[in-house]
């Protein structure tokens, strides 16, 4: 069964994979140039993680989802909201999720992140999903934190980026150069 904890730990397993001493001889991997990306609940968990993971050179959120901040939302509004975007999940209800995001969610809000990415590069970009509050919010207050590398980019699409895929891309990539580059 799917649960947005088993994420975190996924996530956490990715990283520890490509840090494992035969991966990096292995694949050449540059564990100094980690970047981590979400997109939409894995923006969460991309959140959650620069904040607790300092080895983490950046983090790109894409229509990243403040899963805890629903927590305040009524239950059935959950369950309405993640059965209709449950897409791909299999083995789990929408009640399940909502139950669990009721429960578990306030570890979960952006906001507890906060004073964690306080000097972790950035890349936030949102969408005409409804998510763009929730990720502008945390954008304000970790500037206000003091970090000082935070790039934003709001483009008119869908929550899939479905017909801005390119435009994506490109700017993903300029906000990776000067890490591949080293800067």
């Amino acid at each position: 069964m799917f649960r947005f904890a088993q994420t975190f730990d996924d996530m956490n397993a990715v990283l520890a994979f490509l840090r494992d001493t035969a991966n990096v001889r292995a694949f050449g991997i540059d564990t100094t140039r980690l970047v981590i990306a979400g997109h939409s609940m894995g923006g969460m968990v991309a959140v959650r993680t620069a904040a607790n993971d300092h080895r983490v050179r950046g983090a790109i959120l894409i229509s990243a989802g403040d899963m805890g901040a629903r927590r305040k939302t009524p239950r059935d509004s959950v369950i309405k909201g993640m059965s209709e975007n449950m897409e791909s999940l299999a083995g789990v209800t929408a009640a399940q999720m909502a139950d669990e995001m009721m429960t578990a969610g306030p570890a979960w809000a952006f906001e507890r992140s906060v004073p964690g990415l306080a000097h972790v590069p950035l890349l936030v970009l949102t969408a005409d999903d409804g998510l763009a509050p929730s990720a502008d919010a945390l954008v304000k207050k970790v500037r206000a934190a003091g970090n000082t590398r935070v790039t934003t980019l709001h483009v008119a699409t869908d929550h899939s980026w479905s017909d801005r895929r390119i435009a994506l891309e490109a700017a993903v990539i300029r906000w990776l150069d000067p890490i591949a580059q080293g800067r």
